[in-house]
């Protein structure tokens, strides 16, 4: 869509050659070569990438800055990337607090032309203390958080990312406005099956308490009036000392804790060892920030990884 701002001065001279020519020659056929050129959308990782998928359906081609499969919190934007951002009708970011790098490239770029979409805008972030409730202070060399940016795992907080994705959407494309809306509003419907689902699921569990190496998970945990306990911190690049690991192994067996739950995309040797020093099992929890490209192609999406974050959370909670 941008493409067009960039060629109608060109156009505008060859408007008059074209008219000349018609006085004396067939009209040629109508094109729709501008229908065609769709609106750039550039998402930062998946949730944010899938998402916007779910409102634009066909109507705009979509890219993901982050790989699949690759830990978000040690991502750092390339040229090539920073060049797609300043290229892009619409640029979509859940917070300055997961993304930290989004503030400086909006800083070295001419935003003019793109509409800029931090999806969290108007939603209350807990702070960081709220995530580990140990209450370990980790050192997180590189990617910290002050507060917890997981905010798409909590099914109500995700129906408001997908209203604001939606508004800067159309703020960017007003002629496809109606089609965003339909698609959003069932997209949403969803989202509310699943927060029912998971509502009922929880409603009567005598066990509320989880353990996860990585705290990505407190606003599911307080939507569902679940308590988490973190192995170690908000960042996936955070190590417990080895006091906090005798501290959580004594934890894990004073409470019978059955399982550890691990993420996809990192490394899981932190809830290996616990599990191996108390007999507990490993389950994957997944914090959704990459779906990988083999769950990709089997048809795993937001929606299902939720599903399956659901059926994970059960073995623990009954």
């Amino acid at each position: 869509m941008k493409k067009l701002h960039k060629w109608l001065s060109l156009s505008a001279v060859s408007s008059l050659v074209f008219f000349l020519a018609a006085c004396t020659s067939p009209a040629p056929e109508e094109t729709d070569s501008a229908t065609e050129d769709k609106l750039q959308v550039v998402t930062t990782f998946y949730p944010m990438y899938d998402f916007t998928k779910q409102i634009v359906q066909d109507s705009a081609d979509v890219s993901i800055l982050v790989p699949s499969g690759t830990d978000t919190h040690g991502f750092e934007p390339s040229a090539k990337d920073v060049a797609q951002i300043q290229e892009a009708d619409v640029f979509i970011y859940n917070s300055e607090e997961m993304e930290t790098w989004v503030p400086s490239i909006l800083e070295s770029i001419d935003t003019t032309d793109v509409v800029i979409v931090n999806a969290s805008e108007g939603i209350e972030l807990l702070e960081g203390s709220h995530s580990d409730e140990e209450g370990h202070d980790h050192d997180e060399e590189g990617h910290s958080h002050e507060v917890d940016p997981h905010i798409w795992l909590d099914p109500v907080l995700a129906q408001e990312e997908v209203s604001t994705i939606k508004e800067g959407l159309a703020e960017a494309d007003p002629e496809n406005e109606a089609v965003y809306t339909e698609n959003a509003e069932a997209f949403q419907a969803e989202l509310q099956q699943l927060n029912e689902e998971y509502a009922a699921a929880f409603e009567n569990a005598e066990n509320r308490t989880f353990v996860t190496q990585h705290a990505a998970f407190a606003y599911l945990a307080e939507r569902y009036d679940l308590h988490q306990v973190a192995i170690s911190g908000l960042s996936t690049d955070a190590e417990p000392s080895p006091s906090e690991l005798t501290e959580m192994a004594t934890f894990i067996k004073d409470q019978d804790v059955n399982y550890i739950y691990f993420g996809k995309t990192t490394s899981s040797a932190i809830s290996e060892t616990l599990a191996n020093e108390t007999n507990t099992q490993l389950a994957v929890l997944d914090p959704i920030e990459g779906i990988t490209q083999a769950d990709q192609e089997a048809g795993v999406d937001y929606l299902q990884a939720m599903r399956n974050n659901l059926e994970a959370l059960k073995l623990s909670i009954y």
